[in-house]
């Protein structure tokens, strides 16, 4: 079985009915981040991010409001994670991939998440745990002495 990313701030989400993608936001706490080195950017998503929790809070137009322009308010979440729940922040479940969620106006499901959100961080350890000759297989150009000037730039 594949493994499902979870979702974090940043997220694309798309409705079925409207006509381009919105971003999500976390609102609901401010603990758990994913993929974020320096804990600012990358909350993890759960099952309490309802309301208005868009960046613009709109799908663009809604064909249920005959082209009208959405007004995306969550009402629920569904296919969430049965693994992670958050008791500290009031019991919310993190939000997968593959979770769906449901509006007022389209109904169950109508939200889908198109991008999890998560972007991997280049880090100083990834450079540490890289294999130089792969690395200069992919990009002869590189000399891995000339990457490092001082021993200050990494911790082991």
């Amino acid at each position: 079985m594949k493994s499902k990313h979870y979702v974090c701030q940043g997220a694309e989400c798309e409705c079925i009915f409207g006509n381009s993608p919105d971003k999500l936001l976390v609102k609901t706490h401010t603990k758990h981040y994913i993929n974020d080195k320096n804990m600012i950017y990358k909350l993890r998503a759960t099952t309490l991010d309802i309301g208005t929790t868009f960046e613009k809070n709109s799908f663009g137009s809604c064909s249920k409001k005959n082209n009208n322009p959405c007004t995306a308010f969550i009402t629920q979440w569904e296919n969430h994670s049965f693994k992670v729940y958050y008791e500290d922040i009031g019991g919310g479940w993190a939000l997968l991939e593959d979770s769906i969620a449901s509006c007022p106006v389209g109904g169950n499901g109508c939200i889908k998440i198109i991008h999890h959100g998560q972007k991997q961080e280049v880090t100083a350890q990834n450079f540490l745990n890289v294999n130089w000759d792969i690395l200069t297989q992919i990009n002869p150009l590189v000399n891995p002495e000339d990457l490092f000037n001082s021993d200050e730039d990494f911790v082991e």
